[in-house]
């Protein structure tokens, strides 16, 4: 009967635990490495560098899914001049895995003239009481602005908390 006692106890505060719609936030930093477009692959380290710096908001509505709303500005550096290139907004669907990972599906409007979507995988790598760190890597796909279709790659890494 105390087992029984215990086993009930214990289930009911594990879903206290968990209480949903639940809203978490993180930063993080983006590290753009190569990009295809018009036939030619481009590094990010060359005549230019771009780093960014995504920041947002979750709204998980279970275990499995949530609601991803992030900004992300962007800053180049050319010829020894550093400015704000362009800032990303980027809403997105979550799907919640196992093990800390999940697949973010994104929409994609930047402020310089380009739109698409960006898939990323997203892995938390070390759980705290009050933060996780993660990192995902992200695969930009971009349209517009006279521009050549492109696809990119990047590493992420970030604070969740």
């Amino acid at each position: 009967m105390s087992f029984l006692f215990l086993a009930i106890l214990r289930n009911c505060l594990a879903q206290q635990a968990a209480v949903y719609p639940r809203i978490t936030g993180y930063f993080s930093i983006v590290q753009p490495l190569t990009t295809f477009a018009d036939g030619h692959f481009t590094s990010n380290v060359g005549k230019a560098y771009t780093v960014g710096f995504p920041f947002g908001i979750n709204l998980l509505k279970s275990d499995n899914f949530g609601v991803s709303f992030e900004v992300a500005p962007a800053i180049r550096t050319e010829k020894n001049i550093s400015k704000v290139s362009t800032v990303l907004f980027h809403p997105g669907a979550m799907f919640r895995f196992r093990h800390g990972f999940t697949f973010i599906g994104r929409m994609a409007f930047e402020t310089n003239g380009r739109f698409g979507v960006t898939p990323v995988f997203n892995q938390v790598i070390k759980k705290g009481k009050d933060a996780n760190l993660f990192v995902s890597v992200p695969f930009p796909v971009r349209f517009g602005n006279g521009l050549p279709a492109s696809i990119s790659t990047g590493v992420q890494i970030g604070v969740s908390f």
